[in-house]
């Protein structure tokens, strides 16, 4: 999995019980930003300790992280990234000497939510799916992109047993870890009504009695009309807020919770963005949980004045600068803890 993205070097952390593992804890490490002129750190200061037993932990120090995560894991707004496997990390974001099996144990206890990439590229087995979901914490999230075989095919109305496919394939595996699923629509593919709501209509909403959430990626153009957003809204289907210069991008609110994935992480900054920008989202991420909606970002259409109920929010900082992006997730979620 080409994943993205990295941190800077680690900051000591508050010690585990002697001998325990560092998955005993969750008050790990926090990493912090790489130095602005250096794009590969060296190795952080957070120390895998080998025990007696041959287990390693994390010696810990002070981390205000687990704070901002054991209110994100049980709350309405979280803070992610693409993956977790990516080697600059290695230097960096994840302490000298954790095994690259351990990865992902590290990165869920770090982080409330990950974006698989790999289900875009072909659906795994369910025993990987159960494996993942062993791995993670209680309150931890996935989101999963849908198979680009669907998304890029001819016709979307004809996708409907490679939809279920990938649906009833082994998705039951994650449990609770299930969160979103990621319909990305490549920039070729123009707004077709008729066939787009044949897609919508066969799109299954459960899976073993657990609602399914999906949400919606356009990247042309022509889906920045009112018929489109019609037709999601019709449906419940929330659309995803791409911030980046390369794709349209519309905040405007077609289902019941929202999902951003946030382009813009800068080398030269320590976290990804500067903390002024940081801030800006997290204000954001608050207004949308509470139910209203931000008058400064783009829209197809004006906002309804009607407050709505309170929405989970899901936040992704995607390729950009990719070494900085756990940086800025991290950054995001202390600021909304």
């Amino acid at each position: 999995m080409r994943q993205s993205a990295g941190l800077g070097k680690g900051s000591r952390a508050s010690g585990t019980a002697s001998g325990s593992s560092w998955l005993d804890s969750e008050r790990a490490t926090v990493p912090r930003a790489l130095s602005a002129t250096t794009r590969h750190a060296s190795p952080g200061h957070a120390l895998v300790h080998q025990t007696r037993r041959g287990k390693d932990r994390v010696k810990a120090s002070d981390a205000p992280i687990a704070d901002a995560l054991a209110g994100a894991r049980n709350g309405r707004i979280k803070a992610g990234i693409g993956g977790w496997n990516f080697a600059p990390w290695r230097d960096n974001f994840y302490p000298k000497g954790l095994p690259q099996r351990r990865e992902l144990e590290y990165a869920s206890r770090h982080l409330a939510t990950l974006e698989i990439n790999s289900t875009f590229y072909r659906a795994q087995t369910p025993k990987v799916y159960a494996k993942w979901r062993d791995e993670t914490p209680p309150g931890f999230v996935f989101s999963l992109k849908a198979p680009r075989q669907v998304a890029e095919g001819r016709k979307l109305a004809g996708a409907g047993a490679l939809v279920r496919g990938f649906l009833f394939g082994g998705l039951a595996e994650f449990g609770d870890r299930l969160g979103p699923i990621v319909w990305q629509f490549p920039p070729s593919r123009a707004f077709d009504r008729d066939d787009f709501a044949a897609f919508l209509d066969l799109l299954p909403r459960e899976l073993n009695g657990r609602a399914l959430r999906h949400v919606l990626e356009m990247r042309h153009a022509s889906f920045l009309c009112p018929g489109f957003l019609a037709l999601a809204r019709g449906h419940g289907l929330p659309c995803v807020f791409t911030d980046s210069g390369e794709y349209p991008n519309f905040a405007d609110l077609t289902g019941d919770f929202v999902y951003a994935r946030l382009m813009r992480s800068r080398g030269s900054e320590h976290d990804g963005y500067p903390a002024s920008e940081l801030d800006t989202w997290a204000a954001r991420a608050r207004l949308w949980s509470e139910g209203g909606e931000p008058d400064d970002l783009p829209r197809v259409a004006p906002a309804d004045a009607t407050r709505a109920a309170t929405r989970d929010v899901f936040i992704h900082f995607i390729s950009a600068a990719k070494q900085r992006n756990p940086a800025a997730a991290m950054a995001l979620q202390g600021r909304v803890a």
